[in-house]
């Protein structure tokens, strides 16, 4: 569903996708966060999605003007979970709510893996 916005010039009609993008761009640049994962439905591995691929991470639902957001989340080895959610979440909402109007009713992370060590060019080490 899409959300809307009324103005005296007419009505805004936001699409999801714009959501997701910027949902996107604030979890990639979330210090802890290293990425957006897959769950491999076929052998059930969790798999690191390349950052032009991040949107399959997350999925953004629109209703009554209200965004629920689910993300599906690789963290680095030793962080702090519910600092990293703190931080993704503060900044999730400003973003949301500020760009596009929308009310940002609910986010939800599921922490699909950890990353040991450092990322390479194929994904995960």
């Amino acid at each position: 569903m899409r959300g809307y916005k009324t103005t005296d010039l007419g009505q805004v009609v936001i699409d999801p996708k714009v959501v997701v993008s910027y949902a996107s761009d604030v979890a990639n640049s979330t210090p802890g966060i290293v990425g957006m994962a897959f769950i491999d439905a076929k052998d059930g591995i969790v798999k690191l999605l390349k950052r032009e691929a991040a949107f399959k991470g997350i999925k953004v639902v629109i209703e009554d003007n209200k965004v629920t957001i689910n993300y599906h989340l690789i963290v680095k080895f030793g962080v702090n979970v519910l600092s990293v959610q703190q931080n993704l979440l503060d900044s999730v909402k400003y973003k949301i709510e500020h760009y596009t109007g929308l009310e940002v009713e609910k986010v939800n992370m599921y922490i699909d893996g950890v990353l040991y060590g450092k990322k390479s060019k194929g994904g995960v080490m």
